[in-house]
């Protein structure tokens, strides 16, 4: 089987190539190659932005590809330009308009499609992956878009699914700051089984639209599956702390620097991330346990010895702890 891989070098992309190959899949990874790829793939060197940049495909026609990008105009030149039997699209759960209920399908209302080629504001990343994902509706042989939630695991550069089995496994104090939101909902999904799963509808040719989101939880089953994963001694708790007294001290939710990472505090989103991935399931998605995915990710964190990405810093933590 041959697969076109539009991407591979970031944290999905990369997880896609590797399982491909194990699968012994020949995988083309069509990208600029600003970063390493995994060993295996054959790499053909395209700035995507260029309209006659797939040219160099000819009459080159491939059993399946994969699209990750967000700009429009990608995928529509990609489209055009790729004889494919089978397309895969990498979309999100972001197009989605309202996250006041959880547990939505794939039938809930989206967003306005992005007007224009290029995606430049990323408060506009919903409607860009809804533009992208009628392109492919409209152009391709046969398809599968598919709408991930949140992804972690190992190789999660971003920081949001390691922050707190390292801060567990690497405490500043008597106690690892948490924010105080009992009500929040965890919806993490392993990179590597949404990956094996995106390999599996292309080979298998599976269409349709799926939700492919973490099993739902808590946000303390989560806080106590990092405790698990990092082997805390009992003396260590966890401190909740208003979600105002974070904001006063300039800590943010969700990622980023400085912040908490994983909660939303923002009427209309107290369920984002919560889909309902049942229809992926019954095409043969299936999720390992949380806390198998959180250790995985402490391992490879300290294997690189350090967290960076989303959180508090050690002296950010101290610093926070004194002044509540």
């Amino acid at each position: 089987m041959d697969l076109l891989l539009f991407g591979g070098t970031g944290f999905l992309g990369r997880a896609l190539a590797r399982a491909a190959l194990d699968r012994g899949i020949h995988v083309v990874c069509v990208c600029r190659g600003t970063s390493p790829l995994p060993a295996g793939v054959e790499h053909l060197a395209a700035d995507r932005q260029d309209d006659r940049a797939l040219a160099m495909l000819g009459e080159r026609r491939v059993d399946a590809a994969i699209d990750l990008t967000s700009h429009p105009g990608q995928v529509r030149r990609a489209l055009r330009d790729t004889a494919a039997a089978h397309w895969t699209y990498i979309s999100s759960v972001n197009v989605y308009r309202d996250f006041d209920v959880p547990d939505q399908r794939e039938d809930a209302p989206v967003r306005e499609p992005l007007a224009g080629e290029d995606l430049t504001d990323m408060e506009l990343y919903g409607d860009a992956k809804v533009a992208c994902e009628d392109a492919v509706r409209e152009h391709a042989e046969a398809w599968a878009v598919i709408r991930p939630g949140l992804i972690g695991g190992p190789g999660d550069r971003s920081g949001r699914s390691g922050y707190y089995p390292w801060r567990f496994a690497h405490p500043t104090g008597p106690d690892v700051l948490v924010p105080d939101a009992p009500g929040a909902g965890v919806h993490l999904i392993d990179v590597r089984d949404l990956a094996a799963w995106i390999v599996t509808c292309a080979q298998r040719r599976i269409t349709g639209v799926f939700n492919a989101s973490g099993a739902s939880t808590t946000f303390e089953h989560l806080l106590a599956a990092s405790r698990r994963a990092a082997g805390t001694p009992a003396t260590v708790t966890t401190r909740p702390v208003d979600p105002a007294l974070l904001a006063r001290e300039h800590v943010v939710p969700w990622a980023g620097p400085r912040s908490l990472p994983l909660w939303i505090d923002a009427p209309g989103y107290e369920h984002f991330g919560s889909v309902d991935s049942g229809a992926a399931r019954a095409a043969g998605l299936t999720r390992r346990p949380l806390e198998q995915t959180l250790a995985d990710v402490l391992a490879w964190e300290e294997e690189r010895g350090r967290h960076e990405g989303a959180g508090l810093t050690d002296e950010e933590e101290r610093q926070l702890r004194t002044s509540l």
